[in-house]
């Protein structure tokens, strides 16, 4: 029985990051900082944490919505909106 409960946790939890995932504010890199990042998915992929440590100050879970923002569809409105409000 703590098999099943442990699961359906888990599962619960999935559930709302996504639900919250949508409310994100997009995070700001510098160029090198996003430079690194492509380079480094390129070799390790989505091993957030290992690319974390190479990049001072940031921590892997903004390494990965940073990544998911950039080439998630779900956020793919949100990125045209921001190009048309800097423009």
């Amino acid at each position: 029985m703590d098999k099943r409960r442990r699961k359906q946790t888990k599962t619960s939890n999935c559930s709302s990051e996504e639900v919250s995932s949508i409310e994100w504010e997009f995070i700001n890199m510098t160029e090198q900082e996003e430079d690194l990042i492509y380079r480094m998915h390129k070799l390790v992929g989505h091993r957030w944490g290992l690319i974390a440590g190479r990049i001072a100050g940031r921590k892997a879970e903004e390494i990965e919505r940073f990544w998911l923002m950039r080439h998630g569809e779900v956020f793919a409105s949100r990125r045209k909106q921001l190009k048309k409000s800097s423009s």
